[in-house]
C-alpha cells in the first residue's frame, strides 16, 4: 500500500456517500468473485484517477479517453499526459492503463473477470455499443458494476444541465439496455439526495474550517440517510447497476 492509498483508506469514511456505497459492493463482489480476490483482472472503464478501485485486492487495468476539449477539462475528464505518472507512482494494484474509447474497442474477447464503470455511461453517445464491449470482454461468469444518475428524479435540463451528459437512464431504461447482452441484471436506486449530500460534495479546503466541517458532516448525515433507499425513485440521486454474464 503506497501512503497515497493509506490517506484515501483512511479518509473513505469521511467521503460522499456514493464513493463508500460503490467501494462497499466491490469488496463485496470481489470477494465472491474469486474468494481472497487474488488473480482477479478488473476492467475500470473510465477510472483515470477514480479512488473506487484503491486497494481492491485485484489487478486494475484502467481504460480511458484522452482529455482533448475544453468541456473534458472543466468537468476533469480523461486522461491528461500527466496521470500515467501520477497512477504509476500512486496506485499499488495498477496493471496497466489504456488510452481508447470503449465503442470502439479493441480488447480481446473474455479478457476480464470484472468491469467497472463509475458514472461514466451517461457521457456515452453510442450506448448500446458501449455496454455489447463491456460485455463482450468479459469473461463467462464476470459481473459489470455501473452506477449514473437516476433519471426517474434527477434531470439533466434546465439552467443545471450538465453539458456532457448525453442522458439520464431511469430504472427501466437501464435495466432494458444492460439485459440485451448480460443474462442477470439487478438495477437499484442509492444515496439520498438533499442538503447533506450537497454539503458533502463541497471540496474539502485547507484553512477552511467551516467548508471542511460542513463537508464531513454532510457526508456522515447522508451516510445514514441513505440507508434502504433501493426502492425509492424519488428523491435518490443514483442508479447502481449489477450486471452477470
Amino acid at each position: 500500500m503506497t501512503l497515497y492509498e493509506f490517506m484515501r483508506w483512511a479518509t473513505f469514511p469521511l467521503m460522499p456517500t456514493h464513493l463508500n456505497v460503490v467501494r462497499k459492493d466491490l469488496i463485496r463482489l470481489v470477494k465472491a468473485k474469486a474468494g481472497s480476490g487474488n488473480g482477479l483482472h478488473i476492467l475500470d472503464v473510465g477510472g483515470r484517477k477514480s479512488p473506487y478501485t484503491i486497494n481492491l485486492n485485484a489487478q486494475v487495468t484502467i481504460l480511458d479517453i484522452p482529455q482533448e476539449s475544453e468541456t473534458q477539462e472543466q468537468l476533469h475528464l480523461g486522461f491528461t499526459s500527466e496521470m500515467p505518472t501520477f497512477i504509476e507512482t500512486k496506485r499499488s494494484n495498477i496493471q496497466g492503463m489504456i488510452i481508447e474509447d470503449m465503442t470502439q474497442c479493441t480488447l480481446a474477447s473474455a479478457s476480464y473477470d470484472a468491469v467497472v464503470s463509475v458514472e461514466v455511461i451517461e457521457h456515452v453517445v453510442e450506448d448500446d455499443m458501449f455496454v455489447k464491449n463491456i460485455s463482450d470482454v468479459l469473461k463467462n461468469g464476470g459481473w459489470a458494476y455501473f452506477t449514473t444518475p437516476n433519471g426517474d428524479f434527477i434531470k439533466n435540463e434546465g439552467p443545471d444541465k450538465n453539458p456532457d451528459h448525453v442522458r439520464h437512464y431511469t430504472k427501466q431504461e437501464l435495466q432494458t439496455l444492460l439485459e440485451k447482452y448480460f443474462t442477470k441484471v439487478d438495477v437499484h436506486y442509492a444515496v439520498k439526495t438533499g442538503k447533506y449530500r450537497v454539503w458533502g460534495l463541497q471540496s474539502f479546503k485547507k484553512g477552511n474550517p467551516l467548508t471542511l466541517f460542513k463537508s464531513v458532516t454532510g457526508n456522515i448525515i447522508n451516510k445514514f440517510q441513505s440507508q434502504g433507499v433501493e426502492h425509492s425513485s424519488y428523491g435518490t440521486a443514483h442508479l447502481i447497476a449489477i450486471a452477470y454474464k
